[in-house]
């Protein structure tokens, strides 16, 4: 087992409970605004007179930059300390949000939802990197993982609900405004309940290159799925080619190959990236359907996610017994299995459907698997990491899963033919359970050659 340093001491003091719900608060407002924006998007498009095109940019460069910056931000924590910088993401992302709320302009909301992202790329993998310090017990870990999880995934429903009450009884810029009261609660607080930054044990530099191909590359991508665009396709493709050539090349690179090379971590970010595209689709697409063909209103949308965020809880509270029981390796599976199976039985969506039955069961299937998949996941993500690179494994792990939720979404949800053909929304769906499949076959593929971590002690300590 790998202890970090410090750990032992900071927990003499009895402040890891609430130093964690410190961290997982952040991380629910940096969850809530993934989707609090979208029943607010027709009112914002309304007042500044924007095309549908234009309004994306306002849900993906969020998301996008956040998972294009967030390797460079695990370098920045691994560099200069955690707890330092947790505290420049979350003041950045409250100055963001602030500034979100009072944009006289689309773009200048659009910038302030990119600089909300840069906050965010801060802010997340020092979080993690922090619970890993604090909890370094693989078992304590995976409770305190699923906590943070379970809150997150929290956020993204909480998002749904609060988008519909906020900017109908309100105004669509509270949205924004709610989260500056809040993270400066946690800017108070951190200094009191966060351990101090210890002297750094080593020196670099950033790789400012690679984090600018890692953002670019992404956002063409998105950009030419989304508007057919061959030509931006393939710079995407070319960008992300230049950043793989000045990773090998460079002393200092943002993804280290040493952390490429230990399978299990590897082979679990590969997981995570095809579950979180399918868990992204998903999401996005269910509440399309229960406003557009079911005729639901936003506050009732929100509502009907209520049992998803049940079972959500009820997942994550029992991964760590299913790691300490089964392993990591077969905890992972059957949380794909679930979500496969959730993902299968909304894939016979009909054109009228009814809620309890059409949708409730492909909907807990999809909690249960996003419970007890992504937190196994994560727990996989952190195996083995040592002081020196637990905010770079960190930063990996979350750029990973907001990238392949991103690119997957655009991806997946252009296969929905337009609202109110449930036909799309059923092939979309199908093609979402291929993807969580594939992430099943190259996980069974790489535990028959020993590459999948399925140690009940420490699910990563395997080379």
């Amino acid at each position: 087992m790998n202890t970090l340093p410090g750990a032992r001491a900071f927990s003499r003091a009895d402040r890891r409970t609430p130093a964690l719900a410190l961290l997982s608060l952040l991380q629910f407002l940096i969850a809530l605004d993934v989707t609090v924006v979208n029943v607010a998007l027709p009112s914002i498009g309304e007042r500044f007179h924007a095309s549908a095109a234009s309004l994306s940019w306002v849900v993906t460069g969020y998301t996008l930059v956040g998972g294009g910056l967030l390797l460079l931000g695990g370098r920045i924590t691994d560099l200069l300390g955690r707890r330092r910088m947790f505290l420049l993401g979350a003041g950045l992302f409250a100055l963001a949000s602030l500034t979100a709320g009072a944009a006289p302009t689309l773009p200048v909301l659009v910038l302030a939802r990119f600089a909300q992202g840069a906050g965010e790329a801060l802010a997340s993998p020092a979080a993690m990197s922090l619970i890993a310090l604090l909890f370094p017990a693989p078992a304590e870990r995976a409770k305190a993982l699923g906590v943070w999880g379970v809150i997150s995934s929290g956020g993204l429903v909480a998002g749904v609900l609060l988008s519909g009450f906020i900017t109908e009884l309100l105004h669509w810029r509270w949205i924004f405004g709610i989260n500056v009261p809040l993270a400066a609660g946690v800017l108070l607080l951190a200094p009191k309940l966060l351990p101090a930054d210890g002297p750094r044990a080593h020196a670099g530099r950033l790789d400012l290159p690679g984090a600018a191909l890692l953002t670019a590359g992404p956002l063409c991508l998105v950009h030419g799925v989304m508007e057919a665009a061959p030509h931006t396709i393939t710079a995407g493709v070319l960008l992300l080619a230049a950043f793989v050539v000045v990773e090998a090349r460079t002393r200092h690179p943002l993804m280290p190959l040493s952390l490429l090379t230990h399978r299990v971590r590897a082979v679990a970010n590969g997981v995570t990236a095809l579950l979180s595209a399918a868990l992204s689709t998903a999401f996005f697409l269910l509440t399309l359907y229960m406003q557009d063909v079911m005729g639901l209103g936003p506050l009732r949308t929100g509502l009907a996610f209520l049992p998803f965020c049940a079972v959500l809880l009820l997942a994550v509270s029992r991964v760590a017994r299913l790691v300490e029981a089964f392993g990591t390796k077969y905890t992972a599976l059957t949380g794909l299995a679930c979500t496969a199976a959730g993902l299968a039985w909304l894939a016979r969506l009909p054109g009228q459907g009814a809620y309890a039955l059409d949708v409730l069961p492909g909907m807990t299937g999809i909690a249960a698997g996003m419970g007890i998949g992504l937190v196994a996941l994560q727990n996989a993500a952190l195996s083995g990491v040592t002081d020196h690179d637990a905010g770079t494994a960190a930063g990996i792990q979350r750029s990973v899963d907001q990238l392949g939720g991103s690119l997957g979404l655009a991806v997946l949800v252009g296969l929905s033919m337009g609202p109110g053909d449930a036909g799309g929304f059923r092939t979309a769906f199908l093609h979402a359970t291929a993807a969580v499949a594939a992430a099943a076959v190259l996980l069974l593929l790489a535990a028959r050659d020993g590459g999948a971590a399925d140690d009940r002690a420490d699910p990563g300590d395997r080379g």
